[in-house]
């Protein structure tokens, strides 16, 4: 596994960060290709830490973040939840006997300050291929988002998935 360690107001030890990619290297028994790990740490108001981690893994993305006042808490919790994430998505993947495929987003944040009225607050950037509706549905859950972009491989179209208020799913599908 690459981990890619960046830091935010906060100053990161050598051994901090081999306990991270030490940790972190436990996750790749989930997939057997190269998978790589974005961690982010950083320091919030009220001494709190906080570690934010993002993995691209056949062509997944899972995403855990942790605030503490203890940075090695805060490593502990998000590996928990990365290795829940992976263990659900592996075990929907047997069950409906599909390969794993690469299927989206290389998401890259991108915060950008403008002086306008109306302020754009962060910016992501993220290639779409397409997939089924089912797979955009699971890939929403596993992120833990309320929507979902996608490029759908029957209409040939991008379309949005979305979680309604009564717990129901609902499909946007854009025309030319």
């Amino acid at each position: 596994m690459k981990v890619i360690i960046t830091t935010k107001n906060f100053n990161a030890s050598d051994q901090l960060k081999e306990r991270i990619e030490k940790k972190f290297q436990k996750l790749d028994k989930y997939f057997s290709k190269e998978i790589v790990a974005n961690i982010m740490l950083s320091n919030e108001k009220g001494n709190l830490q906080k570690l934010e981690a993002t993995i691209n893994a056949a062509g997944m993305i899972f995403r855990a973040e942790e605030k503490n006042q203890d940075i090695y808490y805060c490593l502990d919790k998000v590996l928990d939840r990365l290795s829940s994430q992976m263990s659900r998505f592996k075990t929907k993947m047997v069950k409906r006997h599909k390969d794993q495929k690469e299927i989206l987003l290389s998401a890259v944040p991108d915060a950008r300050d403008t002086a306008e009225d109306i302020a754009v607050v962060k910016t992501k950037r993220f290639a779409i291929h397409p997939m089924s509706t089912e797979e955009a549905i699971m890939q929403m859950e596993l992120l833990e988002h309320s929507f979902f972009v996608f490029l759908d491989e029957e209409a040939d179209g991008v379309c949005v998935v979305y979680k309604r208020k009564d717990g129901s799913y609902g499909l946007l599908v854009t025309e030319k």
